[in-house]
């Protein structure tokens, strides 16, 4: 992920600046495309915290993935708002990051909620990740580490 995120700063869901070359190094990544102001979002968003916590905290090791949010919200408020009130412990672009459009149109997001799933590389490995999470739960994880090339010893 050093090559999407290069140079730029994450931001935690308690607000601390995360180094995304630290945070994302080794993982399979979910950059997640959503808003609060969004109903298919927030019906989905507890599905997606479900997913992350039995797969980081209820694994043992934890899985190697990480979810970063792409936020579409109106205001950096409401963006803090839907973070704090709904979102799992995963990292955010900050609002005010324009990279947010260039993310956008490099992986042709035109509706959200969606989950990309990407290698370290930001290559896709499936842009239906939010469909595969309801359609298989945690086996779809697997598969995606399998077309991440990631060396891990991960099983569940």
């Amino acid at each position: 992920m050093v090559d999407v995120f290069s140079g730029r700063l994450l931001v935690s869901k308690d607000g601390r600046s995360v180094d995304p070359e630290e945070a994302l190094q080794n993982k399979v990544v979910g950059l997640y495309f959503s808003a609060g102001w969004c109903s298919p979002c927030r019906d989905f968003t507890p599905v997606l915290c479900d997913f992350y916590t039995e797969l980081l905290e209820e694994s043992e090791p934890p899985a190697p993935f990480e979810v970063v949010f792409i936020s579409s919200d109106h205001s950096a408020e409401e963006m803090v708002g839907y973070m704090r009130a709904m979102h799992g412990d995963w990292l955010a672009l900050p609002f005010h990051d324009p990279y947010k459009h260039d993310l956008k149109k490099k992986y042709n997001i035109t509706a959200i909620p969606k989950l990309v799933i990407v290698k370290q590389t930001g290559e896709v490995i499936t842009d239906k990740g939010r469909k595969q999470i309801r359609d298989k739960g945690l086996s779809c994880f697997r598969n995606w580490l399998e077309g991440a090339d990631i060396f891990q010893n991960f099983s569940s």
